[in-house]
């Protein structure tokens, strides 16, 4: 994992200054999760990067937990949080098969752009599963290569070993479906801008309902 954060590490600036790709698609998911979002919550986001998606909700819940893996990306996120006076959202530095999980502690798990870059996908999602309240919500946006292209899981070690690639995973949409299944979470819904996109998931742990559901 370390290398991993040093890969982040080094593209830190750039990435903080590279706009949203697609902006309209990544207003949709904010509103989306906002519709799932209490005042009273407690939210983990994972893979938090420079931290824009945290500070964003951070109005909407009673406290946020936003970890990375890399030291660097949350250095950018605290400058922002303080430029725009958030103060319920705490930045973390840790890998994620390293990170300490509270069995139910968490009402809403956040993974976005995140899942692909993780060595064990289902180990993950499981882990996740269990820091869930029952009645909570698990919400991630996925790179699913494996749909249309498949190619890369060829590509994609050879350009981790050389160092221009992070951790990569070739995977379809499927395949991530039936790994929150598998871990026990119902799917409440899915959305992708076209096939191919990136999959935006919410997906429910069994428990009382809460709003949005």
């Amino acid at each position: 994992m370390a290398h991993a954060g040093k890969f982040w590490d080094r593209i830190a600036k750039r990435y903080a200054r590279s706009p949203v790709a697609d902006e309209a698609a990544y207003r949709h998911k904010l509103q989306v999760t906002q519709d799932y979002l209490e005042p009273e919550m407690e939210l983990l986001e994972i893979g938090c990067g420079t931290g824009s998606t945290a500070i964003t909700h951070a109005p909407f819940v009673h406290h946020t937990r936003a970890v990375d893996i890399s030291e660097k990306m949350l250095a950018f996120a605290r400058d922002k949080a303080t430029a725009a006076n958030v103060r319920n959202v705490r930045f973390e530095q840790a890998a994620i098969d390293e990170l300490e999980l509270p069995d139910a502690g968490y009402d809403v798990v956040l993974a976005l752009s995140i899942l692909h870059l993780v060595e064990d996908r289902d180990a993950v999602i499981a882990r996740l599963h269990q820091a869930l309240r029952p009645g909570g919500f698990f919400i991630s946006s996925t790179a699913c290569l494996g749909d249309k292209m498949g190619f890369f899981k060829f590509i994609a070690p050879l350009g981790h070993a050389l160092g221009l690639l992070p951790v990569l995973r070739v995977f379809t949409s499927q395949d991530l479906q039936d790994s929150l299944t598998r871990a026990g979470f119902e799917i409440n819904y899915r959305w992708q801008t076209a096939p191919g996109k990136a999959l935006f998931i919410v997906a429910g742990k069994a428990g009382p309902g809460r709003a949005g559901s």
